[in-house]
């Protein structure tokens, strides 16, 4: 693969990192829970951290790394902001909206795993691509965990 594609390829990992990144604070800012809170602040560090990583090695394959979300993640975090706005910022429906953020997430690690990629650049975004599988999960549980609750009123 060229270092133009692998570039590209990184490029689109940093939108949805940064995507991430954003659409996690304004979740933390949205939800009640202060155990929620946490871990969206976490996550959108995490998130900030991930780009960062991906912008070095955008920079050492010699190209300028971009630094903003993407239209699709301003679209998600408006959304982050009306649902919680309607919902009465209700944290079961941030998470479910958090979740399908992830799940935008992986897909975009997933494409990239899909391309042929310099050996130190595929252990970096697989260890990444873990992680966010790892926060989806979690989020997907918490979510599901309040579901349950709810039905048990």
């Amino acid at each position: 693969m060229q270092n133009d594609n692998v570039i590209d390829c990184l490029h689109d990992l940093i939108e949805a990192c940064r995507d991430g990144q954003n659409g996690f604070n304004e979740a933390a800012e949205n939800v009640k829970g202060s155990d929620l809170k946490t871990l969206f602040r976490d996550v959108s560090l995490q998130r900030a951290q991930f780009a960062a990583e991906l912008q070095r090695e955008v920079r050492a394959l010699g190209g300028n790394p971009e630094e903003k979300g993407s239209a699709v993640g301003l679209a998600h975090r408006v959304w982050i902001d009306i649902k919680g706005t309607l919902t009465g910022k209700d944290d079961k429906n941030i998470l479910s909206e958090a979740e399908r953020g992830e799940d935008s997430a992986i897909k975009s690690y997933e494409n990239a795993l899909g391309q042929p990629l310099p050996t130190k650049v595929r252990a970096i975004v697989e260890r990444q691509y873990s992680q966010v599988k790892a926060v989806h999960d979690r989020v997907k549980m918490m979510r599901d965990a309040r579901t349950a609750g709810a039905g048990r009123r």
